[in-house]
């Protein structure tokens, strides 16, 4: 057996503890730390598992309902969808993972969120991501593209899992530091969801799924870590992914879970059997020892230290009732996994470990949860940009060689070379496909469906990040409502910069307040999420990108709506005001070469008047088409909408509006297009009047072109530009 090493304030560096928090780790102990125990601290204690310098501004956030059945603290939030069903849902962040070893990286993002989902019981039947790039001129961008997407739909298409929506962007911001977000949704039984709380002193402690490897080991504590120029000498930190495992990981723990024989289960995420062991005796108020001599593992003469933090993928930690031992080993045997009893829980409220006959840690539970950092970090508020008037914006020559230019942009054009690569069909349950406005799932044998979305606009958060993360949380609500659904609830993914700068911890905490006003107007909650801080590049930080997916529930999939024209002769018309606001405007940065100015005001009160009366409109079956309209404006809305139709419209700026370039790309909020029958036009103008909701008519539908004040683009050629600039990116075209 090695001689321990001696801890120096280098080796405590080196586990990302600064001098005051390895004190308290001496205090909390009584001595000097094993290597093991350091080990663990440091994992625990990092900004990815412990949340020290988000969790004083997380409280802020709305986390419950009548339907919220679980909240944030367990591995997914849970909402009732009633008739005995609850949606499980979650998303998380492998951004670092993910710029090292694109392919990989990706990959273990999304098999790690799926069992985070069935961990609790549910069936996956969704995933999505939220994906964002340096600029396409950068070197790396085009091979970090192809890595990413290859690693998402490389997992996802092989568990069998649809992947279904999600969003794509491109920023210099990111050129050290890409984001990747994924986010999965379940289907569980709204009686029968699984937890984290170990109970029963005596109960055997239970290892399950694939081998423990070196791989992956200080996972947590680099995500916890800004970037340098040798970051991707850190490839050993990155997990390797096996979907085929995970597969049969996923069916056996299913199988057991139709059985009564789990006490509590935990997924080995971040920090492996490190934080599943923790955060179980934790959360039961119990100790917990393990050997592991036990530990299934690939490698040989691993130590306590690497088997405790190493991050090796598709394996569980589960507590078992005693006498249903034999049973559980039989389904894991059927499905070819390991399954081993490495511990027991104990009333000692210590998690001891033993290795080659010895104890190799011996450490208290509870302070290491409880005395977990904390830190208020000093911040200051973004300095806050002037408004830009239309009027002060020079008008394009042509406003629909404009909008060829913006829907060929990186940020607006179609995402189909993406989404292509996903098997968003499988399952057979797919409903609306990518490219609307929210992902529609139905549910097996009732008309029922589950919306999903992801979204987020972080120039507008950049700008102002209050007024930006209310936005984001708005903007989810919306794509939710275009299609029909009831937004219940959301999952978040705050990914920001260096929180020890404080103009950082400013962008953080008032995204957070944004968040919290929208989702308490909209009756929104969040029920889960995940925190990524320190996405920086030698000292260059990310756009502030607080990543909301939101998920909704539709009670008849047959009149659910789509982006779609259906038929020429129907009127199209807007609901909600349009004042030109261009200010962080698409239109402004890719037509005027200008990124800055005030974004969009957020009304939450109109926000929820005209989604209310919007989906109104769907549930009664009075409209089939609609949008949202969001990044680029009306004009770009409207193009969406005919090319995905292939029938064109006839629009004509409404008399006395504001300056035309910014009625036709301003991007103010609370909006949607629909188009119904010309028949019903006055009918649904007069009931928006009744219900206070603006109503404008913007043209008819009909023909092969988009046509505009007399002017007029055909929609092949909208097309063609719209569809692009990822082919050519990536070297398809």
């Amino acid at each position: 057996m090695s001689v321990p090493k001696k801890i120096t304030p280098e080796i405590v560096a080196e586990h990302g503890l600064s001098a005051d928090e390895y004190k308290l780790v001496l205090e909390i102990m009584g001595r000097e730390p094993s290597m093991t125990e350091l080990g663990i601290f440091s994992v625990m204690w990092s900004e990815h598992c412990s949340y020290k310098s988000s969790r004083v501004h997380l409280k802020k956030l709305p986390t419950k309902a009548p339907w919220v059945i679980q909240g944030p603290g367990e591995n997914a939030g849970v909402i009732d969808i009633g008739d005995g069903q609850a949606a499980v849902f979650k998303m998380e962040s492998h951004n670092h993972p993910s710029f090292i070893e694109p392919y990989q990286g990706a990959a273990t993002g999304v098999g790690g969120i799926m069992r985070d989902v069935f961990t609790m019981g549910a069936r996956p039947i969704a995933n999505l991501n939220a994906l964002r790039f340096g600029e396409p001129s950068d070197p790396k961008t085009r091979h970090l593209v192809s890595g990413v997407v290859a690693g998402i739909g490389g997992y996802g298409n092989c568990m069998g899992v649809p992947t279904v929506g999600g969003e794509v962007n491109f920023h210099a911001s990111y050129n050290g530091n890409i984001l990747v977000n994924a986010m999965t949704v379940g289907l569980a039984d709204s009686d029968k969801i699984f937890y984290s709380a170990a109970a029963g002193i005596g109960n055997p402690v239970i290892y399950v799924g694939a081998k423990t490897g070196r791989d992956g080991i200080h996972g947590a504590t680099m995500a916890s870590a800004e970037f340098t120029e040798d970051s991707e000498e850190k490839r050993p930190t990155v997990q390797v992914g096996d979907p085929f495992t995970e597969k049969l990981l996923l069916e056996a723990c299913l199988e057991l879970m139709a059985t009564d024989a789990i006490v509590a289960i935990q997924d080995m995420g971040a920090a492996g059997l490190t934080s599943s062991s923790v955060e179980m005796s934790s959360k039961g108020g119990l100790g917990i020892e393990l050997d592991l001599d036990k530990v299934p593992v690939r490698e040989t003469h691993m130590t306590a230290y690497e088997i405790m933090l190493s991050e090796s993928q598709e394996r569980m930690l589960m507590v078992l009732k005693p006498e249903a031992m034999d049973e559980a080993r039989a389904i894991f045997d059927k499905w070819e996994l390991d399954f081993a009893e490495i511990g027991v829980l104990t009333d000692t409220g210590h998690l001891v470990l033993k290795k080659d006959g010895e104890v190799a840690a011996d450490m208290p539970v509870a302070p290491l949860v409880e005395k977990a950092p904390l830190y208020e970090r000093p911040w200051i508020p973004t300095p806050l940009q002037a408004e830009i008037a239309a009027r002060d914006v020079p008008a394009p020559n042509d406003l629909l060689a404009a909008l060829k230019t913006m829907i060929g942009s990186a940020d607006l054009a179609s995402r189909r070379w993406v989404w292509e690569q996903y098997d968003h069909l499988v399952m057979g349950q797919t409903a609306q496909r990518p490219g609307g406005d929210a992902a529609v799932i139905r549910l097996p044998g009732i008309s029922k469906a589950l919306a999903m979305t992801s979204d987020c606009t972080p120039r507008y958060v950049f700008a102002d990040p209050k007024r930006g993360g209310a936005q984001a949380v708005a903007e989810t609500w919306r794509n939710l409502t275009a299609v029909g659904a009831k937004p219940l609830a959301i999952t978040d993914n705050m990914n920001f910069g260096n929180p020890q700068r404080p103009e950082i911890m400013g962008q953080f905490a008032l995204a957070i307040e944004g968040m919290a006003e929208a989702c308490k107007a909209l009756d929104y909650p969040v029920v889960s999420g995940n925190v990524s801080l320190y996405n920086e590049t030698n000292g260059k930080g990310i756009l502030p990108t607080p990543t909301i997916g939101g998920v909704g529930v539709m009670a008849d999939v047959g009149r659910m709506a789509t982006v779609a024209f259906k038929a020429k002769g129907e009127k199209v018309l807007v609901l909600g005001e349009t004042r030109g606001w261009l200010g962080q405007s698409i239109f402004l940065r890719e037509i005027q070469g200008q990124e800055e100015g005030a974004p969009p005001p957020v009304d939450l009160g109109a926000e929820r008047r005209i989604g209310d009366f919007v989906r109104g409109l769907i549930e009664a079956g009075e409209v089939v088409t609609c949008h949202d309209v969001s990044d680029g404006g009306l004009l770009v809305a409207v193009a969406e909408m005919a090319m995905a139709g292939g029938i064109g419209a006839t629009l004509t700026t409404p008399a006395g509006a504001v300056e035309a370039h910014g009625f036709w790309f301003g991007e103010d909020q609370a909006r949607y297009v629909i188009a119904v029958p010309a028949k019903a036009a006055e009918a649904t103008e007069a009931k928006a009047a009744a219900a206070g909701v603006p109503v404008m008519t913007l043209g008819e539908t009909g023909g092969d072109a988009l046509s505009l004040d007399g002017r007029a683009a055909k929609l092949a050629e909208l097309r063609s530009e719209h569809e692009a600039f990822l082919p050519r990116l990536m070297g398809a075209a």
